[in-house]
Parts: structure tokens; sequence; C-alpha cells
């Protein structure tokens, strides 16, 4: 048994986390806003992470062998989580993204288009962190949410003071209305209602990971003792006629698509550029990933219930 606080732990993954934790008999802390209330038997902290005093004063005298970060999206977030946890845990968790890796947003070591991207094509260690950016815009954060990532990265590993592991998450999917992001169910949606879906003329392949086994990947990261970066996702890339393709067999329907002009916003996973993940990493340290096709009809019919048709 081990002592693990996770910060979030309210929706989705984190929620699924802390009732894996609780399961497998983990003492748990939950510490988030009070939305929603954890299973019977788990700790539970009330308070904001951005107050760096309420934090501290809430977290009292306790102590963790782990803390699993679901919400740290700036490096402000991770500056006061390095303050507030100094001295009181061994490891520090973060749930990170495949969005560190998009050219689009940084200038990074090219990959060869097609070649799984490997975690060292970002090094958090050299990255530059700036505190004194508009972190605590939302509008700015959301414009800004890959590299609020990279930068919360980059200030655990350097001066952290403990273990730091960042797990970077494939886009997750599966769960029906928990998805929150409703992107499955808006394509599931389209597709069935006969709707165009945008694309690229040449779309590039992106990874998946499903919520649940995204959920067990956390719960072993927190139980190993590697550091550093590590990708989180499904085998068997795809684009997004691909994703479509499985949808379309589903519903019993066929795709439409549109392609787009130059400039033009397309569909959710209709990728112009590469930054498709390699999972070797985690795999060569013990973790086995399901394929995408095994669990990716089943999540379609689950999002066939939840369809908040967004955008086309």
């Amino acid at each position: 048994m081990q002592k693990i606080c996770v910060i979030g732990g309210s929706r989705y993954v984190g929620k699924l986390l802390v009732q894996r934790l609780h399961s497998t008999g983990h003492q748990v802390t939950v510490i988030n806003r009070g939305s929603t209330s954890p299973p019977v038997g788990v700790e539970h902290l009330v308070v904001d992470r951005n107050d760096e005093a309420a934090l501290t004063a809430a977290l009292g005298s306790r102590t963790f062998d782990v803390v699993v970060d679901q919400v740290c999206y700036t490096p402000v977030q991770a500056a006061i989580a390095v303050r507030a946890f100094a001295g009181r845990t061994r490891r520090y968790v973060m749930t990170s993204t495949i969005e560190v890796y998009d050219p689009a947003t940084a200038a990074l070591p090219a990959v060869p288009s097609g070649t799984p991207v490997p975690e060292e094509t970002l090094d958090p260690a050299t990255w530059l962190v700036a505190t004194d950016l508009p972190w605590h815009d939302d509008a700015y954060l959301q414009a800004h949410y890959a590299e609020g990532k990279r930068q919360a990265e980059a200030v655990f590993l350097r001066t952290g003071g403990f273990e730091f592991a960042g797990v970077r998450s494939a886009h997750v999917l599966g769960g029906g209305a928990q998805e929150f992001t409703g992107r499955l169910a808006h394509y599931a949606g389209r597709i069935t209602r006969g709707e165009e879906i945008t694309v690229h003329a040449k779309a590039l392949p992106t990874v998946f990971i499903h919520y649940r086994e995204l959920a067990e990947l956390l719960l072993w990261a927190a139980a190993a003792h590697f550091t550093g970066p590590v990708n989180a996702c499904s085998d068997g890339p795809l684009d997004v006629y691909d994703l479509a393709a499985v949808i379309a067999r589903q519903v019993g329907r066929e795709a439409v698509y549109r392609t787009v002009t130059t400039g033009e916003e397309a569909s959710p996973f209709s990728l112009d550029r590469h930054y498709a993940m390699s999972n070797a990493r985690a795999k060569d340290l013990g973790f086995s990933f399901s394929h995408t096709t095994d669990w990716l009809p089943g999540a379609v019919v689950e999002a066939l219930t939840t369809d908040p048709s967004p955008t086309a």
C-alpha cells in the first residue's frame, strides 16, 4: 500500500484512476475544488491548487509516497506544486500531452514523417520557462495549451526535488458521455446523419488511447521508478479516414468528406503535420498496450449516445 495524492480526480481519467487506486488498497487523498466527491474511504481536500497559501495550509503535515497531477497546465502551477510538495513526496507524476510535439506550436528537431516520435524529441531539461506570461488568463492558456504543458514539465524536471515522470498522453477516447471533449461523438453523429467531415488533402496519422488504458498506465507509473517523459498511446496510429471508416462500419453509413482549403480549419484528428508518438519506451519499461482497433469500435458504440455536434 502507498499513500498517493491525486490532484484533480473529479472526472473521466482522473476519476477512474482514483477508483482504481482505492480499490487496489492504496491510501488515497484527492485535491480539487470540490465539484465532485471521491469514493467513500478516499480523503478529500477541497482547495484551489492555484492558491499556494491555501494549498499548503490544506496539506498540513501530510506526506505522500506519490503525487499524480492530472490538472497541471502551466509552469506557474508547476512551480506552486514544487514548493507545496517539497519534502512531502518522493515521486511526482504529471499527466502531459501529445500536443507538446506539435510542430505548429514549437520548433523541435524534425522527425521523418511516418516515424513514431520518441520522447527525446522534446527534452524538458532544455526547454525555456517563462512564468511571467499571462498564464492566469483563460484565453491565453487555451491558445498556448501545448506550451503550458512543455514548460510545466520543465519546471518539475529541473526544480522538483523528487522523482518526476511526465506521462505524455495520446488523444483520449472512450467512455461515452464521460469523454467531455465530445470529439468521437462528433464524428459518430456526423457520419450517422450523412453530414460532411472536413479533412486535409493529405491527412496524416495520429495516435489514441482508451481512457481506461490511460488510467491503468498512470496506476503503473505511480508504482514505477522511471523518471522523465514517457509516451502513452495504444498501438496502431490512425488518420482521419481510418477513424471515420471504423465509425462508418459501426453506424452502417458511408462517411462524406470535404477537403479544406489552405488556412481553413479541418475536423478534429485531421492533421496536416506529423507528430504521432512512439510508445517504445513505456513498453521497454514493462507496460503492455492494446491496439487501437481492439477498443475503438466499442468506444464508438458508447459515443453514439452522445453527440454534441460542435463543428464540421
